[in-house]
């Protein structure tokens, strides 16, 4: 019989390679976490202004005139106000579909678009902290204004924060729409970085199951079935865990960017049907 004889050195050799390559791993996510989750598109004041008019949109500014989003135009006395939070690309006026897709249902909705920070001509940095910071305040100027419930959507990230706000303003929110969700950021993380421990080392935390267990009003789900960036066990797991009103679409064979968004289809007719009832 042939005896095979392993180089311990060669072995050490191996494992010292995994380790650095964890280690730089580990140092890599740590570091740069904020730039591997936000993606942000910036553009000059002005030529969103521009692009924003050629949609019919308008210019949303907070008390202190910065501009915080937009707005399509004042649907008048009686009017239902939903307030839009995009993913983590982009900026807020890519996403004008979600106003195009309300607005065309014809049951008198105000549509908002909010920015981040650090996204399209706003200032600053994006962060978990400073976006649910900035969307609450946003919030509670509209409802100081007027305080008549307000309706949310919330898409890929912004379904993390549609669903602190859910919970922050529970008794002043009517319906929410989550599109392509997560049960939390570090599921997400998980399913993109399962070597690493990222649980521990995640600082953005998004955490929608114990965010929408402080809400108890219609949420629906909108799902991709070939989601390849949130899979879609995750929307279906917060669906799940969700103890109120819930209304569950999922669109088969749809990716994380290729949803039916058209004005057109039914699913738009359906939330509003499904909000109204509860």
């Amino acid at each position: 019989m042939q005896v095979t004889h392993r180089n311990p050195r060669g072995i050490s050799g191996h494992v010292m390679v995994a380790v650095l390559v964890l280690t730089g791993g580990l140092f890599m996510f740590t570091s740069l976490q904020r730039q591997l989750i936000y993606f942000p598109e910036v553009a000059p004041e002005a030529v969103l202004l521009d692009a924003a008019g050629r949609v019919g949109m308008l210019p949303w500014r907070s008390g202190k005139d910065e501009l915080i989003g937009w707005r399509s135009h004042p649907a008048g006395k009686g009017a239902r106000r939903l307030v839009v939070f995009h993913g983590n690309a982009g900026y807020a006026l890519h996403r004008q579909y979600f106003a195009a897709g309300f607005l065309a249902q014809g049951d008198g909705w105000e549509v908002y678009l909010f920015e981040y920070p650090g996204y399209g001509a706003r200032p600053g940095e994006p962060s978990e902290a400073g976006i649910k910071a900035a969307a609450a305040d946003a919030l509670a100027e509209l409802l100081a204004g007027d305080p008549a419930p307000l309706y949310l959507v919330g898409e890929s990230l912004g379904s993390g924060v549609a669903s602190y706000l859910a919970g922050r303003f529970r008794q002043q929110i009517g319906g929410v729409l989550l599109v392509t969700p997560f049960t939390s950021l570090a599921d997400v993380a998980g399913e993109h970085y399962g070597m690493l421990p990222v649980r521990a080392l995640l600082s953005e935390r998004f955490d929608s199951v114990a965010a929408l267990g402080r809400y108890s009003g219609p949420v629906a789900f909108l799902i991709a079935g070939d989601d390849e960036i949130v899979p879609a066990r995750l929307g279906r797991s917060l669906y799940d865990s969700y103890q109120g009103p819930k209304w569950q679409f999922e669109q088969p064979g749809a990716g994380h960017n290729s949803l039916d968004f058209d004005p057109g289809a039914s699913w738009w007719r359906e939330v509003t049907a499904f909000w109204r009832a509860h």
